[in-house]
């Protein structure tokens, strides 16, 4: 759950998602620009990330890591904020930003209280984006516009 200041109401809440698991759902109106979360966690190398899940989460797209840069990898397994519960979708309401090596969620529009909050992956792996590769990553956001991966567009 998000943490708050003393006399300050809470945002959002995790909770049972329809789209995966667990995820995050605003509590009250949360207005467009709002940070809401820093994504924490244990930051590592992604020779470390490769080392904990290569092998480990192959045949699984649900971690909950998040690079930051070339050399940083945040591992929210450990350490993490309720930000690891954000959900994939193809048809956000919020968005990553960074700032000074940290990663922040914000509202890029305003929230109803009850929406869950989501944000887009745009996963890049090192491997071709190939059909069975997106099935692999294969996204359950149901939005119109849903392209049916986490995956982003190869650059």
């Amino acid at each position: 759950m998000s943490r708050s200041s003393p006399g300050t109401r809470r945002r959002f809440v995790v909770r049972k998602s329809s789209i995966h698991g667990r995820g995050v759902y605003a509590l009250a109106a949360i207005p467009k620009g709002s940070r809401l979360i820093e994504y924490t966690g244990e930051r590592i190398s992604h020779e470390v990330a490769d080392e904990r899940y290569g092998k480990e989460q192959e045949d699984s797209p649900h971690t909950m890591l998040f690079t930051v840069d070339e050399e940083t990898v945040i591992d929210a397994t450990h350490r993490g904020s309720s930000a690891r519960w954000f959900n994939h979708s193809c048809a956000p309401n919020c968005e990553a930003s960074e700032d000074g090596g940290r990663i922040f969620i914000e509202a890029m529009r305003a929230v109803r209280p009850g929406d869950e909050l989501t944000y887009d992956y745009n996963l890049t792996l090192d491997e071709p984006h190939t059909p069975a590769v997106k099935r692999a990553h294969a996204c359950l956001c149901g939005a119109k516009n849903c392209r049916g991966t986490i995956l982003g567009k190869k650059r």
